[in-house]
């Protein structure tokens, strides 16, 4: 996997919504109305993490999920993260 450079980054960055970066890794907290709903998520996006064989760091409190996302193997973030990134914005989407 190879690791994109910053105007990659930039470039795909601008065609995700609510992604920024945070030390280097894709970042966004998505916000659910209650913590079973926020746990949904996370089921739904581990099935499909755990299909593309790249799982997030993640942290979750009540209704609210913290994502960070970087390829270790590629020492950076690889489009394996924007993958991921729209896989989870798809299972949010209305």
């Amino acid at each position: 996997m190879k690791r994109l450079d910053a105007s990659e980054v930039e470039s795909e960055l601008k065609e995700l919504d609510g992604w920024s970066l945070d030390e280097g890794k894709l970042h966004k907290k998505f916000t659910f109305e209650d913590f079973r709903a926020a746990f949904a998520f996370m089921t739904r996006v581990a099935k499909l993490a755990d299909e593309q064989d790249h799982h997030p760091e993640w942290f979750n409190v009540y209704n609210e999920v913290e994502v960070h996302l970087t390829s270790h193997d590629a020492g950076g973030i690889s489009e394996r993260d924007f993958r991921l990134a729209r896989g989870m914005d798809s299972v949010v989407a209305p």
